[in-house]
């Protein structure tokens, strides 16, 4: 097996099942155990191959930064078992995802290069270049979409269609501000810069908890601090290690997921070069080697740490 691109378990006890773009979720009432698999997508369309150790390298990062913040709020993780693997409690989601930029890239330049200068109601000032560092991070909320696109939408709109309370979100902003301040400081002691960012929230019992992966190259876009100045000035593009490079990839073959578009080949060479840069983001970001998982019997491996695991947290 050269990649995790699906897993379709039917374990005892299990009472759901849903297929993200790319986790596969089992539900057991008031837990749940995430698969993290090799599934790749980008502009919210997941990309016809999988991404070698893509799903490890997820799992394992965002279990570390879940750890290194868990004195800001609690989240939903119990155990993370296998490489592939976290199990965890049950949260109902609030239906935004907490998206904050300290500079200005990736959607938020595409928007600014447009013409547009507030996004989600943000004002941002005249004269800034791609990349420039912002006078201070912004919140830039989207929607959840269950299928289909996610869309930006302000605060102000969140709270007058009573998407979440004015409470709740008032608590999402402040725990959204202080993880990206953490965030920034974890990247900066690997030489990296937090660019940019987004959290997702939920509720169990009345209490916000953080949920999902954090800080990974799925969620968030790194810059190499180490010439990120001189770049800017010399107007050069910045080195950066986020899922940023599979974009421009598929923007410069033709792909930004509208309609009647293609998505251009992925030959064994681009899907190779994928799975090293994930692989480079994490060796960069933990200062450890990446020990790559056996993908010889990976599913048994899976389930087995599934049913062995899930069950004893409920004992």
């Amino acid at each position: 097996m050269e990649a995790i691109k699906e897993t379709n378990f039917s374990f005892a006890g299990q009472t759901g099942f849903y297929r993200g773009k790319v986790r596969d979720v089992y539900y057991f009432d008031d837990r749940l155990a995430i698969v993290a698999t090799d599934r790749i997508s980008a502009f919210d369309v997941v990309l016809p191959r999988a991404i070698p150790y893509k799903g490890q390298v997820l799992n394992q990062i965002a279990s570390l930064n879940l750890k290194a913040t868990s004195d800001i709020l609690p989240n939903w993780v119990l155990s993370t078992p296998d490489p592939n693997v976290t199990i965890g409690l049950r949260c109902e989601p609030f239906k935004v995802e907490m998206v904050i930029r300290g500079y200005l890239a990736g959607h938020a330049w595409r928007e600014y290069k447009a013409g547009k200068r507030t996004l989600c109601g943000v004002t941002l000032p005249e004269g800034l270049k791609e990349n420039d560092k912002l006078p201070q991070p912004i919140i830039t909320p989207t929607t959840k979409a269950d299928e289909g696109h996610d869309e930006d939408i302000s605060r102000e709109e969140i709270l007058s269609k009573g998407i979440v309370s004015e409470e709740d979100y008032l608590n999402l902003e402040r725990y959204t501000q202080a993880l990206f301040a953490r965030g920034t400081e974890l990247a900066a002691q690997r030489g990296l810069i937090l660019v940019d960012t987004k959290y997702e929230f939920g509720k169990q019992n009345g209490q916000i908890f953080l949920i999902d992966e954090i800080h990974t190259p799925d969620s968030s876009r790194y810059f190499y601090s180490k010439g990120y100045e001189e770049r800017q000035q010399n107007g050069e593009p910045q080195k950066q290690l986020s899922k940023e490079f599979v974009r421009q990839w598929l923007i410069e073959n033709g792909f930004q997921g509208q309609e009647g578009q293609t998505v251009p080949e992925m030959t064994d060479e681009v899907v190779e070069n994928i799975s090293k840069r994930y692989i480079e983001l994490f060796e960069v970001f933990t200062g450890h080697s990446f020990v790559k998982s056996d993908y010889n019997q990976a599913l048994q491996r899976i389930a087995q740490s599934v049913e062995q695991n899930i069950f004893s947290l409920k004992d």
